[in-house]
């Protein structure tokens, strides 16, 4: 039986269109609004969803995402809610793949093997821990697998001829190509480029078994989207729809009453970038 991420992955492939992979942080501005949002984000044109753990330290993130990260600490949002938020979204969505995103650091607090059993229970497919490298991540990749989860590895500009096999072996999910050298948010790179880096990935993988592939880092529009699904099977953006998040709370960190439609509807924005075009002047 496909996990939740081969069938959606492979619905694009019978779409023929690429995908849209939004993420929030867990709590944020607080753990209400931010389960809320995460109810809505389907519907918006969210075909996968990256939920991030929120950490006080999140050392590859950009300013946009460190703050949203801290708003929901401070909001009292801890692991255990985290999971509670996913098991409370599967009663309502059985279909919309989601990705648990952040450190390895809060897991180790929770327990590897306590932890992996919980996400699975109510409903994780998958998990991205940005600062556990290939040769450090088997004590969380094997029990995931054997739980049905996918641990996603991570390719960037510096993954070079020699290191891209040992990224791709035991890779599971996709694989995530971060497009900049850097934290979340800042830039973008240049779209030739990231079109070289991701042929250069799917020679690779004839080797070690075809995954689908994402990029993410600097897309903010549907244009954006648009472009970068031409050669990558999903796009992620992350920085800009936590700051369309930040833009609606007040003075003191609360959420406007705007912020659930305001943020629904970029997202809705985003997604026409992966339709063809005339379905934009609908």
């Amino acid at each position: 039986m496909k996990s939740r991420l081969d069938q959606r992955f492979q619905s694009f492939k019978e779409q023929k269109r690429g995908g849209l992979i939004t993420f929030i942080t867990a709590g944020d501005p607080d753990p209400d609004t931010s389960a809320r949002l995460l109810a809505r984000l389907p519907a918006a044109g969210a075909d996968i969803i990256e939920l991030g753990m929120p950490f006080s330290d999140p050392m590859a993130d950009g300013p946009a995402i460190q703050e949203s990260s801290l708003r929901a600490l401070k909001a009292g949002m801890t692991l255990r809610k985290t999971l509670k938020m996913v098991e409370d979204f599967r009663r309502n969505d059985q279909d919309t793949p989601i990705i648990l995103m952040g450190y390895f650091n809060p897991i180790m607090a929770f327990g590897v093997d306590a932890f992996i059993a919980e996400a699975a229970r109510v409903g994780v497919d998958g998990l991205i821990l940005v600062d556990l490298p290939p040769e450090e991540d088997r004590e969380v990749r094997e029990p995931a697998a054997a739980a049905g989860m996918a641990l996603i590895r991570l390719a960037t500009p510096t993954t070079d001829a020699g290191r891209l096999p040992r990224v791709l072996e035991n890779a599971a999910g996709f694989i995530y190509y971060v497009s900049i050298a850097g934290i979340t948010g800042t830039a973008q790179a240049k779209p030739e480029i990231i079109d070289e880096a991701l042929a250069a990935i799917r020679a690779a993988m004839h080797k070690t078994g075809n995954l689908p592939l994402a990029v993410g880092f600097g897309i903010k529009t549907a244009d954006d989207v648009r472009r970068f699904t031409q050669s990558a099977d999903a796009a992620v953006v992350g920085s800009a729809i936590v700051q369309e998040i930040k833009a609606h709370l007040d003075e003191e960190g609360r959420a406007k009453a705007t912020l659930l439609d305001a943020v629904t509807d970029f997202v809705h924005s985003l997604a026409m970038g992966t339709r063809p075009q005339a379905d934009d002047r609908s």
